[in-house]
């Protein structure tokens, strides 16, 4: 089996029709969603465009806020309140019944466990250079030799005693220091982390069409002028790590 693993779109369907496109040209026997689809300008089209797929769902932790309609009175808890208002009953329901964790055989390389944080919880940081002892815990139980994760945005691919951790990074909001990148991993029999090109201005102006909530402009800023992976890779481990 040969998977596309397609993170953090959050909304922004020209980004996810640009991977889309990428997998197009590959042989893939499983297009995987990993969480945190909807929180954007276009959660509809976008979850409408990998139904239509038959892609395989698992929940992120913005998936299940949207899902509950949970978020505080900050521009974050607006947007979330707006995407839900922006799904159906169904898509919602639908949307509830996403699973937090997906395994599968793939060739090349073996039983691999996919997860939107860690294994243990959908909110978790997992990046490049979490140390050993923070990781063991997060993984303590977990059978696969090989873990998917997203989250951070940010893609890597790194070795830790026997475990080998992969993040696919994200297609809608990737930090990488470039704008108009949607990135995602395919994954057997090697782990190939792609990225694929698109115009971002036709995120931006769907950004304003949509009347997503960005009156802070952090939505737009991260569009235009993403962080690069090191500085997003230094703030997440900070977040985890109050010490650093």
């Amino acid at each position: 089996m040969r998977v596309a693993a397609l993170y953090d779109v959050h909304g922004n369907l020209p980004a996810l029709e640009a991977a889309l496109a990428d997998v197009d040209e590959e042989r893939v026997d499983l297009l995987l969603c990993g969480g945190d689809l909807l929180l954007g300008p276009q959660p509809s089209e976008c979850l409408e465009e990998l139904r239509g797929r038959d892609a395989t769902f698992i929940r992120g932790n913005c998936d299940r806020d949207v899902a509950s309609g949970a978020g505080s009175g900050d521009p974050w808890g607006d947007r979330i309140r707006w995407t839900k208002s922006r799904l159906s009953d169904d898509e919602l329901e639908f949307v509830r019944g996403w699973p937090e964790l997906f395994s599968a055989e793939i060739d090349g390389l073996g039983q691999v466990l996919f997860c939107h944080g860690s294994p243990r919880s959908d909110e978790e940081i997992i990046t490049a250079i979490t140390p050993p002892k923070r990781l063991d815990p997060m993984l303590d139980g977990v059978r696969e030799r090989v873990v998917v994760c997203g989250h951070t945005h940010v893609q890597f691919d790194r070795k830790v005693g026997d475990r080998r951790l992969i993040n696919a990074g994200s297609v809608g909001l990737p930090y990488e220091g470039e704008a108009g990148i949607a990135c995602w991993a395919l994954l057997g029999p090697e782990v190939e982390l792609r990225s694929a090109h698109y115009d971002v201005g036709l995120a931006v102006d769907a950004l304003r069409a949509s009347g997503y909530p960005d009156d802070d402009g952090a939505v737009r800023g991260f569009l235009l002028e993403p962080s690069t992976a090191d500085e997003a890779t230094a703030h997440f481990e900070a977040l985890s790590d109050p010490s650093l």
